[in-house]
Parts: structure tokens; C-alpha cells; sequence
């Protein structure tokens, strides 16, 4: 009898956790070993095998097996695409003429070259599979969903870019009619925004509202880097969390059905107007769950929903767990936002619901603490004011979202009134490009600091060790943590 309750004790949603958490960690072990090993589909059979025997036994001691199964799942899909982009080796080095998608805005790099990330690559007439990084001189109008025909040597990719190109030469741009169109509804939009609202204080409120890349100036993007705010001006899962919390509180009187089609929908529109980057596919995907278990009255748990998520986005895309900063960085923050922002704030303020400004501080300082050993590692880098910054823009991102959005329609229907129906949001942002400012050019601002993978792994040890001592302090559930209430 007590055999059969230790084999029943174990609640089905840890082994989906940990059979992710295996996903995750084989996928990232790829490039690591060879692709002939883990390219069969016995791999996937054997791992769903030994994932069924697990979830049927349900006991402690099959919390290992069930992560190797989900190792196998995660070896055979990254090898997979491995397998594929072996088709660059005989690239490299070679000047060749390539053709994609540009699938994000392109950035400008330090000397005005144009940035672009191009995906359905062909090169010399050939479909290959991953993305390209290429810089362009003198490159024209390049919009995100264009087609693009570029000559170049390709060289060796970084990060989840299976190459790189630099210093291409521009050979051809191709409209697609009607293309991108959520990204045309944005242009759109900017441009009645822009009627009423000045620059850059204009570009600062499109970055809250719709995050395009391409419209900061550049001396503000290096002030919001040296400020620590960059993550809130791209479009960012903390951008998508404001609109879905608002959607949803907004028709929640009304019915449960409608609070969730109108958040369900702000996500689908998000995502299409801002572009499926990594951090935002996978801010969708956790907010779109979220929305789920809160309309059926259910409870993720953050240690479920996280590696459940990641392990997704790495099954439809196996370079993100391939050294991609971004997606790094994504759930990191999330980590923040849904585990460390609700033990802290039950540590200091017990049971008493937070304010909404006391929650963003909350989850803005959290997800800092969990995203900054990442940061320091990958650049180097540390903001002094970082957290000063944060608070003193942070809990107004809101009302500016509103009140740009507010100008943008005011734009729209009454254009001659745009000016004035644009101030308040003028004067909001005009604040906010002043402290940026005033900080960024402070001497003292920032501090290179050097950090060895070592260190990361410290660092993060140590947060999980403050998290267990919060929870086992507070006794708070953490199923009740749900970032879209």
C-alpha cells in the first residue's frame, strides 16, 4: 500500500515539466554531437515509449527518466535541422548570390549600414534551410516581409544564424503584393501618430506601442541602453502583457468568454504587428496558455507553463536553444515576472493584493534580478541606473501606450486637430526622452564588468536558492501567479 502511494504521489504536470525541461536540454546538446547519431525517428519512438511508462507508474523515481526521454525528442529534432544545414559547408568561404525574407525590421548598424535577418533562403537557385544574417550598404527602402537578392561571401552564423553576410551588395527588392499587411497597418498608424506627436518623443511612443525597430534614432537607442529600458521600447513580452491585462479587465465585467476573445485577440495582433521574434513567439505562447487555464479556471504552475512553453517554441524552431540571446533573455524575464515578482512581493507586503504600480515595479525589478547575469556575460556590461530608471519611467509605459494610441486615432479621424489632441502624449514622452537623457549622460552610468560562464551559473544558483528560501518563508503558491490577472 505505501509502495502504491510513493508510485501515485507524483502529479502528472511535473513529468510534463520535466520532459520539457528534457527537450530543452537535448536540443541544446546538438551541436555538441554528431547528427547521424540522433537523426532516426527510433529516438522519438523510444522516447515516447519511455515517457508513457512514466506517466503511467507516476513515481519519484522516474523524475530522470522521463527528462531522457524528453532528451531524445529534443536530440532527434535538433539533428534534424542539423542535418540540413550541412548544406553550408560547401558555402562558406564563397561568394554566392542568396535571396529571403527579411523577417523582422531591419536594425542600422554603427557606420548606417542596413541590418536585415533573412529567412526561405536560397542560395545559387537552391533552397537551404535556417536563417542569414546580412548587413546591406546603400541598400534602399527594406521592409519586413520583403524579398531580397543580395551577393556576398557567406561566412560562418552566430548565435541561431546558420550564416552571415557581410557587406552584401543590394542586387534586387521585391514587394510581395499584398505582403506584409499587419506590418502596413502599423506604417500606417505611425504616420497619423507622427501628425500629432513630435520626433523622437513620436518614434519612443510607437516602441511602447508597436515596437518597430527602425524608428528610434540612434543616440536615443544608446541612451535607453546605457538606462537599461531598451525592454520596454522593442516590442517585448512586457509590452504584451500590458495590452492582454488590459483586454481582458476591460470585458471581464461583461463575460468571461469576451474578456478572453478580446486578450486572445491582442495577442494574435500583436505578434503580427511586431513580428514572430523569438522573445515574442514565446510571450504569445505563455500568455495565450495563461488566457486558457484562467477561461477553463484552471492553474498553471510557472515551473510547468515555462519549460512547457520553451519546449515548443524549440520543437518548431530548434536554433532558438542555440545560443539565441533573445529567446535566453525571453524566459529569463518571464522567470522573473511569474516566480521571483510574486515571492517578493508576498516576503514584504503579505496577502494585500498589489497596486498595478507596486506590480510593475514588482515584476520590472524581478525580472532585472533574473535577466542580468545573461546581460552582464553576453555585452560585458552593467547600468548603474538601471533600476532608478526602471522606476522612474516604468509604471507611466501605460499611460503612454494609451495616450500615443489616443494621438495615432486622433490622427486618423481628425487630422487637423492632431497637435492638440497629441499633446498629452507630447508632454508624457517629452518626460521620459529627459530622464533618459539626464541619466545616459551621466559618467558613472555604466560599468564594464567581465563574467565567466562560471559566474552565470553562480549567479543563478544563488537566485534559486533566495527563491526556495522565499517560498518555504511565505508559504505562497505559486499556481496563483497568472500574468494575465
Amino acid at each position: 500500500m505505501q509502495m502504491w502511494q510513493l508510485k501515485r504521489k507524483i502529479h502528472p504536470s511535473w513529468f510534463v515539466a520535466l520532459a520539457s525541461v528534457g527537450v530543452v536540454i537535448g536540443t541544446a546538446l546538438v551541436p555538441h554531437t554528431s547528427q547521424y547519431y540522433f537523426g532516426s525517428i527510433i529516438w522519438v519512438v523510444v522516447g515516447v515509449i519511455i515517457a508513457a511508462m512514466a506517466l503511467w507508474q507516476r513515481s519519484a523515481y522516474l523524475l530522470v527518466v522521463i527528462v531522457l526521454a524528453g532528451m531524445f525528442v529534443g536530440l532527434w529534432r535538433g539533428s534534424l535541422l542539423r542535418a540540413e544545414l550541412t548544406a553550408y559547408q560547401n558555402i562558406y568561404g564563397h561568394v554566392a548570390r542568396v535571396s529571403g525574407t527579411v523577417t523582422d525590421d531591419p536594425d542600422v548598424g554603427k557606420h548606417g549600414e542596413t541590418l536585415v535577418r533573412l529567412s526561405h533562403v536560397s542560395i545559387a537557385g537552391r533552397d537551404v534551410a535556417g536563417k542569414l544574417w546580412v548587413s546591406i550598404q546603400h541598400s534602399g527602402d527594406i521592409k519586413r516581409g520583403d524579398i531580397v537578392v543580395v551577393s556576398g561571401m557567406v561566412n560562418r552564423g552566430f548565435g541561431s544564424f546558420a550564416g552571415s553576410i557581410y557587406q552584401a551588395r543590394m542586387m534586387q527588392i521585391r514587394r510581395p503584393q499584398p505582403g506584409d499587411v499587419a506590418r502596413q497597418v502599423r506604417d500606417w498608424f505611425a504616420d497619423h501618430v507622427r501628425l500629432g506627436i513630435h520626433e523622437p518623443q513620436a518614434s519612443l511612443g510607437l516602441g511602447y506601442l508597436l515596437g518597430p525597430r527602425r524608428a528610434l534614432p540612434p543616440e536615443l537607442t544608446q541612451a535607453l541602453v546605457v538606462t537599461g529600458l531598451t525592454h520596454v521600447v522593442v516590442a517585448s513580452g512586457y509590452n504584451l502583457t500590458i495590452l492582454v491585462r488590459l483586454a481582458r479587465r476591460l470585458f471581464v465585467r461583461v463575460s468571461k468568454y469576451l474578456a478572453t476573445l478580446a486578450a486572445s485577440t491582442m495577442v494574435v495582433g500583436f505578434i503580427a504587428v511586431t513580428g514572430a521574434s523569438p522573445s515574442m513567439t514565446r510571450a504569445g505562447l505563455v500568455s495565450g496558455l495563461s488566457l486558457a487555464a484562467w477561461y477553463y479556471g484552471r492553474k498553471f504552475h510557472p515551473l510547468v507553463l515555462l519549460p512547457f512553453a520553451a519546449a515548443i517554441t524549440v520543437i518548431i524552431d530548434p536554433t532558438y536553444a542555440w545560443n539565441d540571446l533573445g529567446w535566453q533573455l525571453s524566459f529569463a524575464a518571464f522567470g522573473g515576472v511569474m516566480i521571483v515578482a510574486p515571492l517578493l512581493q508576498r516576503y514584504f507586503f503579505g496577502t494585500t493584493k498589489p497596486s498595478m504600480i507596486r506590480q510593475i515595479l514588482g515584476e520590472t525589478i524581478s525580472a532585472s534580478i533574473v535577466t542580468l547575469p545573461i546581460l552582464i556575460y553576453a555585452f560585458g556590461q552593467f547600468s548603474n541606473i538601471a533600476l532608478l530608471t526602471n522606476l522612474l519611467i516604468l509604471p507611466l509605459v501605460p499611460l503612454a501606450m494609451l495616450l500615443t494610441f489616443i494621438a495615432g486615432v486622433g490622427g486618423i479621424i481628425l487630422p487637423g486637430l492632431a497637435t492638440m489632441i497629441g499633446a498629452p502624449a507630447q508632454m508624457l514622452l517629452t518626460y521620459m526622452t529627459a530622464v533618459v537623457d539626464y541619466f545616459a549622460g551621466l559618467s558613472w552610468a555604466q560599468t564594464t564588468i567581465e563574467m565567466q560562464s562560471w559566474m552565470v551559473w553562480v549567479a543563478y544558483a544563488a537566485i534559486i536558492a533566495a527563491c526556495v528560501y522565499l517560498w518555504r518563508v511565505t508559504n505562497y503558491n505559486l499556481r496563483d501567479s497568472n500574468i494575465v490577472e
